[in-house]
């Protein structure tokens, strides 16, 4: 039995689990449900992927369901290194492929191609995907600078009127990428990246946000009690009239 407590700010629900484990199995069992409510009524899906460590579990736990009809879901992914290769190991391409594209059947997966020779025209190639295809869910992390995807605080606008742009990362997000191993030293991290906006990730019918572990627990603090600003893009999720923050015991130390 997965035991939580549950907490509402603003509009933001707040599930608090007494582990990483039992939030991933509760995220997954959120999503399911969802899922096969939505394909009940609906009949299709589109589903918007991160990537990143707090997604691991969740994401396997989901797929090893078998519970959902993946051939009627369309996906779509969150943010991509510019200049990367989709099948270089360190991708977003490569870790949503291995870990769910190949693992499943959907209607359709629509990658950012992050080796692009035109990085302008591939926002737009994307941006008109979004747009014909409006997004059902978004699963998704948070950064410990309170970043969504991308949308550093840096370069974070509440009210941008892109929905793919390029922005430049964060030094401290290109460290965290070295750390957890995907790249062996600072410099082969990419500068830039292409983020789906602010407003692209609002506009998911239902948001699922997971936020794993003690690094996170200031920036969830001050996400959740602190004013909503692009100086921590995550408060932005307070906003959404149907979102769920997963935390663990750690990252909701603070609180």
């Amino acid at each position: 039995m997965i035991s939580q407590e549950q907490l509402t700010i603003d509009t933001l629900s707040v599930n608090i689990y007494n582990s990483e484990e039992e939030l991933a199995v509760g995220a997954a069992q959120i999503g399911q449900k969802y899922l096969e409510d939505l394909l009940k009524r609906k009949g299709e899906a589109a589903i918007l992927l991160a990537t990143g460590n707090s997604q691991l579990k969740f994401l396997d736990i989901l797929i090893k369901s078998q519970k959902i009809d993946w051939s009627r879901i369309t996906l779509f992914h969150l943010d991509e290194y510019l200049g990367i290769k989709g099948e270089n190991p360190a991708s977003f391409h490569f870790y949503l492929h291995e870990r769910v594209g190949k693992r499943i059947q959907p209607k359709a997966f629509h990658y950012l191609q992050g080796d692009a020779l035109e990085p302008i025209a591939e926002c737009d190639r994307y941006s008109k995907l979004l747009q014909a295809q409006p997004l059902d869910l978004c699963c998704l992390g948070v950064g410990t600078n309170g970043h969504l995807a991308f949308n550093e605080p840096q370069v974070a606008n509440l009210n941008d009127s892109r929905l793919v742009k390029l922005v430049h990362l964060d030094g401290q997000t290109r460290w965290i990428q070295v750390n957890q191993g995907h790249f062996s030293h600072f410099d082969q991290v990419p500068q830039y990246a292409f983020t789906l906006t602010l407003p692209a990730i609002l506009s998911a019918k239902k948001i699922l946000c997971l936020a794993p572990g003690k690094a996170k627990a200031q920036i969830i603090q001050e996400i959740l009690t602190r004013s909503i600003c692009q100086t921590r893009p995550g408060s932005i999720l307070r906003q959404h009239k149907n979102a769920t923050l997963c935390l663990d015991r750690e990252s909701a130390s603070l609180l």
